[in-house]
């Protein structure tokens, strides 16, 4: 596998200059370019778009960020002794998971595998969870609260309200009047 992983480093060409992405690079180039144009037209000639100039040419330029991070992700290099353990280049001992990275590694597949089973088991509503009951902060459930229905009818200037009873206490709503001003 050294043999492989040697060979495979050699036959990668080596990018000098601009690096690997210069398509990348030269279209970032031209976006500030352009985008400082219209900026600086928008500032300094005398139109009455002025402010759209100068919005666009900004807008250009940080758009051109885009192809700069482009152009950075596409050069970063990685040595191949970095890269063997990521994308699979090295055979791991699945048997020999010891330590602390092992000791997370079971826990975590412990955990998703909980958390999955857990959806598996829970997949179809119950008849329970869709009419579940309302609890109180001690724990046991209550009853749903009632509805209550206030009946409000206008008579002439006054405001007439129906008593409103909650599991017949029979608590009478305070009567109001509206103030009307000529228009």
């Amino acid at each position: 596998n050294a043999h492989e992983l040697s060979r495979q480093v050699a036959s990668t060409p080596a990018y000098r200059g601009l690096g690997r992405c210069v398509c990348c690079f030269w279209l970032a180039v031209v976006f500030d370019i352009v985008g400082l144009a219209v900026l600086l037209l928008g500032v300094f000639v005398n139109v009455f778009f002025y402010d759209l100039l100068i919005y666009a040419g900004a807008i250009v330029i940080f758009l051109s960020l885009i192809w700069w991070v482009f152009w950075y992700s596409g050069n970063i290099e990685v040595p191949p002794a970095e890269l063997e353990d990521d994308v699979g280049l090295l055979k791991k001992n699945k048997g020999g998971l010891g330590g602390i990275s092992g000791a997370v590694r079971r826990l975590s597949s412990r955990v998703s595998t909980g958390i999955r089973n857990s959806f598996r088991r829970n997949g179809e509503p119950s008849a329970t969870r869709t009419a579940r009951m309302p609890r109180s902060a001690s724990g046991p459930p209550v009853s749903p609260p009632e509805r209550v229905t206030v009946a409000m009818a206008t008579m002439g200037n006054t405001i007439q309200t129906a008593t409103s009873s909650i599991a017949d206490c029979g608590v009478e709503m305070p009567h109001t009047a509206t103030e009307t001003s000529p228009a």
